[in-house]
């Protein structure tokens, strides 16, 4: 007999939620839930669409969400004017710059 252990299964480290710096159409918003989901991020711009359709819910999420998600790490293009807007704006609603890890 032998008192192996089960060795612990890898598990998948999930990536942080952050608006995305290449999968980008508007704000990086679905191809940053897309890198943390796991969803292609036209899925996640077709439901966008779909709730905007239904009932104009799908432009309020994304703006929200465009705010509230941090920016990416590193961009590789330098900031437009939006972005940097919207970034000032996450900065004074969250405190924080959301470009370093968390602790």
């Amino acid at each position: 007999m032998t008192n192996a252990s089960p060795s612990a299964a890898p598990t998948a480290v999930r990536p942080e939620l952050r608006r995305s710096a290449t999968e980008k159409m508007a704000g990086g918003v679905c191809g940053g839930l897309s890198a943390y989901s796991g969803i292609d991020a036209l899925l996640w711009r077709v439901g966008f669409v779909g709730l905007t359709v239904a009932g104009g819910a799908g432009v309020l999420v994304y703006l929200l969400l465009w705010v509230l998600m941090p920016p990416p790490v590193a961009a590789q293009e330098p900031a437009s004017p939006l972005d940097r807007a919207v970034t000032g704006l996450h900065t004074r609603l969250t405190g924080n710059q959301g470009t370093g890890a968390q602790a």
